[in-house]
């Protein structure tokens, strides 16, 4: 019966190509309609802050599969084209060119916007944003012969990325930030520091505890950043790098339930049976934490499609990964596997040199491991991940031992 079902997904990025793909291997024959607003098929994004934007990998490697993937497993890639509206009775899409869409199951995966500053100034040429491939091109075509000065508004993930990258090309970077401590929110203050002082000692101008008044120029293009009190600080290029917020017009307009995000139970499904949601808007039930998460990141949109697509074909499907991101920076490369949430407040455990830099922290939450992360350290994400996944009670020291092997503690 599955040869006359029609599955659509709204959202061609990681999360909805990987669905796609999982439905076609799971032996789905039915009608697949994959719809992106981009023009581009579906692509991953972490590169666009790195290997790409630097030059070191080229246009191909960033996207998920060949151009002819698409049409070899008859998934009617529809590019440039949004959708409006949900009919729920009628099980129907409408997408912005007039369109109708029938489906007999949904999955959303719309992604995230980068969240947008309203300062004066931002209508400035050369002040940027960093979500699209687009957005790389421009950045990198800017930043490749180096000798540019560049201020980051913000020190996330991208922004930290974006900074070595162009650090390493050559240019003059500066970051702005207004809490006292880079990525603090994510990893404390201890490790946040251990980012902050790689990014000086490659040359990175660091201003901490800073508020942004405004963005300056002259005819009509970027010349620096005002900082509140009048500081002036000169810019030929400004990357606003302050979060996302999830894409979820869609599910708002059509009644569904939303919390940060498009609410889903462990297996994906939102509040209407026919309708699914993965990847950047999905708050999602994980059962291991029994909390709601929802993750931007790239191994959450790979894994989750996955999941919405199994469970869009009837099984019965609990999606269980545990949280994964990665970054690299300068000569850091660092893996973090665990439920954020769960680290505030919890005791921070190390492994290893950290004056090196090459070591494995943990985070111990009421003698459990709930979140670990490696820094220089290779081929231990996987302990990593079962130590958390058991949930057993360990003790600090055996953490700290190197002696005794991840998968024995």
């Amino acid at each position: 019966m599955s040869g006359s079902r029609n599955f659509v997904i709204v959202g061609a990025g990681l999360a909805g190509a990987s669905a796609a793909r999982t439905l076609r291997e799971e032996g789905f024959t039915g009608r697949v309609r994959l719809i992106g607003a981009e023009t581009h098929r579906p692509y991953i994004r972490p590169p666009l802050s790195k290997d790409y934007l630097s030059g070191a990998s080229d246009r191909a490697s960033v996207f998920v599969n060949p151009d002819t993937w698409y049409s070899e497993n008859e998934i009617e890639f529809s590019s440039n084209t949004t959708a409006e509206k949900l009919d729920f009775a009628r099980r129907e899409l409408g997408l912005a060119n007039g369109e109708v869409v029938r489906y007999d199951k949904l999955l959303l995966a719309t992604g995230s916007s980068p969240r947008t500053l309203t300062i004066p100034g931002v209508e400035l040429d050369g002040v940027r944003y960093l979500r699209t491939l687009e957005d790389s091109d421009a950045l990198r075509a800017q930043l490749a012969d180096g000798g540019k000065r560049l201020v980051l508004i913000g020190s996330g993930w991208i922004g930290m990325e974006v900074a070595a990258t162009a650090r390493s090309l050559g240019n003059e970077v500066t970051i702005l930030e207004r809490d006292p401590v880079p990525l603090a929110n994510a990893l404390g203050d201890e490790l946040g520091q251990m980012f902050a002082d790689l990014h000086v000692e490659n040359g990175v101008k660091l201003r901490l505890s800073v508020v942004v008044d405004s963005i300056v120029g002259s005819d009509g293009r970027v010349s620096a950043v005002m900082l509140a009190g009048g500081e002036v600080v000169p810019a030929d290029l400004v990357l606003v790098g302050v979060g996302a917020t999830p894409n979820i017009g869609l599910a708002v307009g059509a009644g569904l339930d939303v919390d940060n995000g498009v609410i889903v139970d462990a297996s994906l499904r939102t509040s209407n049976p026919d309708v699914f949601a993965a990847g950047d808007i999905a708050n999602a039930y994980h059962p291991l934490a029994d909390i709601r998460l929802r993750s931007e990141h790239w191994a959450n949109a790979l894994n989750g499609g996955r999941t919405a697509a199994r469970a869009m074909l009837g099984a019965d499907v609990s999606y269980e990964d545990i949280p994964y991101f990665y970054t690299d920076q300068f000569d850091l490369g660092m893996e973090y596997s665990g439920f954020g949430p769960l680290t505030r407040g919890a005791q921070v455990v190390f492994r290893g040199d950290r004056r090196a830099r090459k070591f494995i922290a943990f985070w111990l939450a009421s003698g459990r491991v709930v979140a670990g992360m490696n820094v220089n350290v290779w081929d231990v994400n996987d302990a990593l991940q079962g130590l958390i996944r058991r949930g057993k009670h360990v003790e600090a020291q055996d953490l700290e031992n190197t002696e005794i092997p991840l998968d024995a503690v």
